[in-house]
């Protein structure tokens, strides 16, 4: 640029006077070659000074055009959940651009494809489970715990047991070993295991019928093809306006669950700034702030981006979220503990509350 910048200088030089090209008449060539080199002097300086300027100008603009050495890129994954909606409404209201941050939610069909995407690198963060999250440090991958997405307390987030209006059963203890239809290693197994524990229902009388995909799992039992499943709040609610029966779910009493946000370690490691990670975090909580005040006022943006059947789209309740904050040792050393005893871990995995690292031990 100052080279370029240079010779157009040079080459205006010829169109002022003291340039010895526009004197008719000159007693003095000494005179006229000082003048001509003193404009020529001036017109450098004044070329260098302009682009000392502009660049200037660039750097004291991180948000400028053309400056992508101050934006952070981040791709984020999530399944088509209600536990996302904080990074959706930031997404809307610009707040990202905002912090300079270039993001990207990808919307994944499946946790697999989810927990792929990770493993692979092609997203940094993901909005999920601590059984993906375990489960995929055991497999080598180095994460860390952002914070909790849904379930600070036990009245954020639902999880629950739906069954069919002609099985015959009301309570946690007509399941005692009634197969209920439920996925394997996922959130909705740990909540069935621990509403159906904390009933006095041993382990033994804990019956499955595995039915990974959620949508067949609704199906079958609407059809009366199993007596009873497990789902997430959606189904749950949308069960419950349909005639299905509400056995039970984990609002009330222990808190059982908890969605998370993570991302992996190198992308962490990666920041050139740790104000980046500060200002991801306080993107959340502003998204946060604004459902909290008025969630009827995202209904709309829920029913999309969720995913919500249209016979509950109107009356869904739309959830109220919890601040950015760290995982408690509890809440991911009973899953851990979980995992282990049902033997879904292929290495021993443990958290460091500190740091919010999932840590895989080495053998």
């Amino acid at each position: 640029m100052p080279s370029n910048t240079l010779t157009a200088s040079r080459t205006g030089a010829a169109s002022y006077p003291g340039n010895p090209s526009h004197s008719s008449t000159s007693a003095n060539p000494t005179s006229r070659a000082s003048s001509h080199n003193r404009w020529l002097r001036l017109l450098v300086a004044l070329a260098i000074a302009l682009t000392l300027a502009g660049c200037s100008d660039s750097r004291s603009n991180p948000q400028g055009q053309g400056n992508a050495s101050q934006t952070t890129q981040v791709t984020i994954g999530t399944m088509a959940t209600e536990d996302m909606l904080p990074y959706w409404v930031a997404e809307q209201q610009e707040l990202f651009a905002s912090a300079n941050i270039d993001a990207r939610i990808i919307v994944f069909q499946s946790a697999q494809e989810l927990s792929t995407a990770m493993a692979a690198g092609e997203i940094d963060m993901a909005m999920t489970d601590l059984m993906v999250s375990a489960s995929l440090v055991a497999a080598g991958v180095p994460l860390q715990i952002c914070w909790v997405t849904l379930g600070q307390t036990a009245s954020e987030g639902r999880f629950g047991i739906l069954a069919h209006p002609d099985s015959g059963v009301q309570t946690l203890a007509d399941l005692a070993g009634v197969p209920v239809a439920i996925g394997s290693n996922t959130l909705v197994e740990y909540t069935f295991d621990n509403l159906m524990l904390s009933a006095g229902i041993s382990a033994d009388n804990i019956v499955y019928e595995e039915i990974k995909i959620v949508p067949v799992r609704y199906e079958m039992l609407v059809n009366n093809q199993v007596a009873a499943a497990a789902f997430p709040a959606s189904l749950l609610y949308l069960g419950e306006q349909s005639g299905l029966i509400l056995v039970s779910d984990d609002l009330h009493g222990n808190n059982i669950s908890q969605t998370v946000m993570i991302a992996r370690s190198d992308f962490i490691d990666s920041l050139a700034e740790a104000s980046v990670y500060d200002d991801l975090k306080d993107i959340w909580n502003q998204a946060v702030e604004l459902i909290n005040a008025n969630p009827e006022s995202w209904r709309q943006l829920l029913v999309e981006k969720a995913q919500l059947p249209a016979p509950i789209a109107d009356t869904y309740p739309v959830p109220t979220y919890p601040r950015a904050d760290v995982a408690a040792d509890w809440m991911v050393e009973n899953v851990l503990e979980w995992m282990q005893t049902k033997g879904y871990l292929t290495a021993a995995v443990r958290y460091d509350a500190e740091t919010g690292r999932l840590i895989r031990d080495q053998e």
